[in-house]
């Protein structure tokens, strides 16, 4: 690929929104990590639990005991200079790798929130984000440009749109659209919300919020991409995290989509913008208006840059389907369901009975999970495969330290999906102990009995 000769490559845009963009994402970044901090989150979730469930891979990322703090101390510091844009390239680099490395250090956490977090920081390391209106700009002129090819800000819009499109996509499922599950089993619980609770009561409500969340996922890109539908889309994402954000616990998230869907707005908007804040700053904005124009060219690695990013999106169009390489239900088995961008879609619940038996003696002991898990993991463990064959191999390890010479670890595990009745979740009779994680169909899982059609 050669910018050069491709036409698109030599667009060019004005770098205010991308700077813009830098500032809302580093200072939301920076309260993010100051809000988990301050609410006790990182003691509770990474300090005090004895033990972490990994990622497939990623078994070499924990906690670090009370050293933890110093990760996430690291983490607000980078966020706050990718948004004043101070030393940008380690500032965005540093963060991405701490933030990540959080993200990775216990599974229990996992949010799709988090991991476009990270998907985001990622790409922000390949963009000239502190080209315009940053202290690296000003300090440092010859990377200073008025702007920026048109493809560094695109492909924040195309990212922001296949986190929305694709969430739109899981939604077109016979449980979402015909039963309006799970938002029946949750909204009720909701009637204590000023004017609106007793409405969540209501049947007609919960069929109405699923179509219409349904289709405010898939056609929002679009709606933000248009001039005359702009203004009206921007209030739909206002209205609509706003409402997320009261009857659901999901952090910072609603925000982070708001703000960042200001990127679609024109660059007279994000120019206006900046020249309220530097009133308020004393900043002269006027030093920014250089009228350079970044030609990334004549940047040596410009192509493998390019090639990189244009591998990343196809995997990231690619990566959400690959639950059809494997058999069953994707909401039952959970293959190939997470970082595939299916928000708050199912109401799980799981109970499981750890059954250890020293082939020996044949004796069998019931473990108390308690002992182990904070309840929180042990929610989550109740009915995840991989979550429950990851205890499996911890209990088996525990117990033969306790001296039981390569004890069966089995499990009695039963799960509600969605409402309906518990059902048994894992086959009884296996040793899970002699089971191994990979990426490869959990044979040991038993079927759904029922079916939920759609993507």
């Amino acid at each position: 690929m050669n910018p050069e000769e491709n036409t698109y490559f030599n667009k060019y845009r004005e770098a205010a929104p991308l700077a813009v963009f830098r500032i809302f994402f580093g200072f939301l970044m920076f309260l993010s990590i100051v809000r988990f901090m301050g609410l006790g989150w990182v003691d509770k979730l990474y300090i005090q639990p004895k033990f972490f469930f990994s990622y497939y891979g990623f078994e070499w990322v924990k906690p670090i005991g009370i050293y933890t703090y110093l990760i996430f101390v690291f983490c607000g510091l980078s966020a706050l200079a990718v948004a004043f844009g101070y030393k940008y390239r380690l500032a965005i680099i540093s963060f991405f790798l701490s933030f990540t490395y959080i993200e990775l250090m216990d599974k229990t956490t996992y949010l799709n929130h988090y991991y476009f977090i990270s998907l985001m920081a990622f790409v922000m390391i390949f963009l000239p984000a502190n080209a315009y209106y940053s202290i690296d700009a000003k300090h440092r002129g010859n990377i200073a440009y008025q702007k920026v090819p048109a493809w560094t800000i695109d492909i924040v819009k195309v990212l922001l749109g296949i986190v929305y499109f694709y969430a739109g996509l899981a939604k077109l499922n016979s449980d979402w659209l015909l039963h309006a599950l799970p938002l029946k089993i949750w909204l009720p619980s909701k009637y204590n919300i000023p004017v609106i609770g007793s409405f969540l009561e209501q049947e007609w409500v919960h069929y109405a919020f699923s179509w219409i969340g349904a289709f405010y996922d898939l056609l929002i890109p679009f709606l933000l991409l248009f001039k005359r539908t702009r203004l009206f889309a921007f209030a739909l994402v206002v209205i609509f995290h706003v409402l997320t954000r009261v009857m659901f616990p999901i952090g910072m998230f609603p925000f982070i989509m708001i703000f960042s869907t200001l990127i679609f707005f024109s660059d007279r908007w994000h120019h206006r913008f900046l020249s309220i804040i530097s009133k308020y700053l004393k900043v002269s904005k006027s030093y920014f208006d250089n009228g350079k124009k970044l030609v990334m060219s004549r940047i040596p690695y410009v192509r493998f840059k390019l090639r990189l990013l244009m591998l990343f999106l196809i995997i990231q169009l690619l990566f959400p389907f690959r639950y059809l390489l494997y058999p069953g239900e994707l909401f039952w088995t959970e293959e190939g369901f997470r970082f595939s961008w299916r928000v708050m879609l199912m109401e799980k619940a799981g109970y499981a009975n750890f059954i250890i038996t020293d082939p020996n003696t044949k004796k069998s002991y019931h473990v108390d999970n308690s002992n182990f898990l904070t309840p929180f993991q042990e929610k989550q463990m109740s009915f995840q495969p991989d979550f429950i064959l990851e205890f499996a191999h911890f209990l088996h390890d525990h117990f033969e330290e306790m001296g039981i010479d390569n004890p069966e670890v089995r499990v009695e595990c039963y799960v509600a999906l969605n409402g309906r009745l518990s059902q048994l979740y894992i086959d009884p009779t296996v040793n899970l102990a002699k089971e191994k994680e990979s990426f490869a169909h959990k044979s040991w899982l038993l079927p759904f009995n029922d079916e939920i059609k759609g993507l």
